[in-house]
């Protein structure tokens, strides 16, 4: 197996809130490995900032963040890793934005801890156009990083 450095599967920032869902690589001590990943959680504002560790994804939730970037392409909100197991993120279109002149799509991100601290943070992020694109690349990065199955 090579050794491969963190990649970013969600990066939502505008310079001052930003939301990131690292991916560290497969979780330890899972043999043979199933495909499931170690990630990080950064929430961060001038307000409040927040670090969860210890969350795995499975390649499910690789699929279901797809599906839910196909609906953030179409304006709709989504609900991604709402099944108690995990943190859950909520992202909701909240339209354009104008910041210094420049037209941005806003977007409200809650991230709810409800299976450890009980804690959760809501941040506003105004993004370009390509957003949920880039999105998409990075979904990729990881899949092509860590395929399921393979270490």
């Amino acid at each position: 197996m090579t050794e491969r450095g963190p990649v970013d599967l969600v990066r939502l920032a505008d310079g001052e809130n930003s939301v990131v869902v690292r991916v560290a690589g497969p979780t330890t001590g899972v043999l043979p490995w199933d495909g499931c990943l170690d990630v990080d959680i950064v929430v961060a504002s001038e307000f409040a900032k927040g670090h969860l560790t210890e969350v795995s994804l499975l390649p499910e939730d690789l699929d279901d963040w797809a599906e839910a970037l196909e609906l953030l392409a179409v304006g709709r909100p989504v609900r991604w890793m709402d099944d108690g197991r995990n943190p859950e993120i909520r992202i909701t279109p909240k339209g354009p934005y104008i910041s210094r002149g420049e037209v941005l799509n806003a977007i409200e991100v809650v991230v709810r801890d409800t299976a450890v601290s009980l804690t959760s943070v809501c941040v506003v992020v105004r993004l370009p156009d390509d957003w949920v694109d880039v999105q998409r690349l990075r979904l990729a990065q990881v899949r092509a990083a860590w395929p399921s199955g393979q270490g």
